[in-house]
């Protein structure tokens, strides 16, 4: 993956919670992107947007801001205040993530699924999880199996909702999805 990844808050706080950051540092050093929304609501957990901050300042995450009166813009407005119909209001940070991955070309990185799926189908967004960028570090050489198992059960431990109970189990259910 070569793009830019808009993060929203559910999937960068789950790897905060658990000081696995490193993890999306080696996968996507330079390339993560936190819209304004998503470090505004951070701000709220000092040590949270602490470790933010650490990750900005190596430059490996950049936060960047939706332009008012731009296209993304309207398209943020529009899902966090009066959407079209059959679609649901959302989040800012998961609307100003779907914005700007739609139209800055990039991956939208959230976990919040049942918010999320209408639009990244909509617009033809490619999404990944906190599941997803496991299974990345483990196919990538950075974790193994056990060590996902270890960092999915502290996720949840810090109540991070997530679908599957195990990371050996999501493995499974990824894999019967994608033969």
């Amino acid at each position: 993956m070569t793009e830019k990844c808009f993060f929203d808050t559910d999937c960068l706080s789950a790897f905060l919670w658990v000081r696995e950051e490193s993890i999306l540092s080696r996968l996507y050093a330079g390339r993560i992107i936190l819209p304004m929304q998503v470090y505004d609501k951070l701000q709220r957990i000092p040590h949270l947007q602490a470790r933010v901050d650490t990750l900005k300042n190596q430059g490996d995450l950049r936060i960047e801001s939706i332009e008012a009166g731009s296209e993304e813009y309207f398209d943020y407005i529009q899902m966090t205040t009066s959407p079209e119909n059959g679609m649901r209001i959302i989040g800012r940070g998961e609307a100003a993530g779907i914005a700007m991955a739609r139209h800055r070309d990039g991956t939208l990185a959230g976990n919040n699924l049942r918010d999320v799926r209408l639009y990244v189908e909509k617009y033809k967004i490619t999404h990944i999880t906190t599941g997803d960028i496991l299974i990345e570090a483990m196919d990538a050489g950075i974790i193994t199996e056990a060590d996902g198992n270890t960092i999915r059960a502290e996720m949840i431990r810090k109540r991070r909702t997530l679908p599957a109970t195990t990371f050996s189990d999501y493995l499974t259910i990824h894999r019967k999805q994608d033969p």
